[in-house]
């Protein structure tokens, strides 16, 4: 691959979510990045291997189908790019591969098989939850017309990749139907631990939403 691919993506991604007001902007895909870096570097991998993880890391959601539209489990514009950039087709296989693993689809949501997999699902996880992951909820839930909570309506659980894609519960339902499981779905020991503080911010944030929702205080 060329040495300045990883800046051509993330040029690519920059133009790619420049519209977006979902909590699904650059921003996210570049703390994504900053992310893989971190754990990667914390769990000890090699290079060649650290590049292909930070490369799908910013190519993760340039075909999410929420966002772009089209099929769930193409991945046309990230093979595009990396093709016409030098990837090598197994470079550009292995890249797609940890796409394809990395997304929450509730009960039929996959561990990626590589190492390289593992660090970019934990990224993007830790990137749903804390104080970012709060702000990020409530940006894609106000994009998408959804309350921001309806004391009526009780979480779903255990829905499969179906049912969570057609889900349009309130945010605050989402917390308790994916961002509260995250924690315990980290892949590394590293993304574990960064795990612990974020996690511990949401349940203080809930108490609170609920008790100010409810005019306690």
């Amino acid at each position: 691959m060329d040495k300045n691919i990883l800046e051509l993506a993330l040029d690519f991604a920059r133009e790619s979510f420049k519209n977006d007001f979902s909590g699904h902007d650059f921003a996210h895909t570049y703390r994504v990045f900053q992310l893989t870096g971190t754990i990667g570097n914390m769990e000890g991998m090699a290079e060649t291997e650290l590049r292909i993880a930070k490369l799908a890391a910013i190519l993760h959601d340039v075909d999410d189908f929420k966002l772009f539209g089209g099929t769930f489990g193409q991945y046309e514009r990230a093979e595009a790019f990396l093709t016409r950039n030098g990837a090598t087709p197994e470079e550009t296989r292995r890249i797609c591969a940890i796409i394809s693993e990395i997304s929450f689809k509730g009960t039929d949501s996959q561990t990626p098989e590589t190492l390289e997999g593992k660090v970019v699902q934990d990224a993007d996880r830790l990137d749903a939850i804390g104080a970012i992951g709060i702000g990020r909820a409530f940006a894609y839930g106000g994009s998408k017309g959804r309350k921001m909570f309806d004391p009526e309506e009780k979480p779903k659980f255990g829905m499969n990749a179906e049912e969570y894609a057609r889900n349009q519960g309130s945010t605050i339902n989402h917390f308790y139907e994916k961002l509260l499981l995250l924690k315990e779905m980290m892949n590394t020991p590293s993304a574990k631990k960064l795990a612990e503080k974020r996690h511990q911010f949401m349940n203080l944030f809930l108490d609170e939403f609920i008790a100010e929702w409810n005019g306690e205080r």
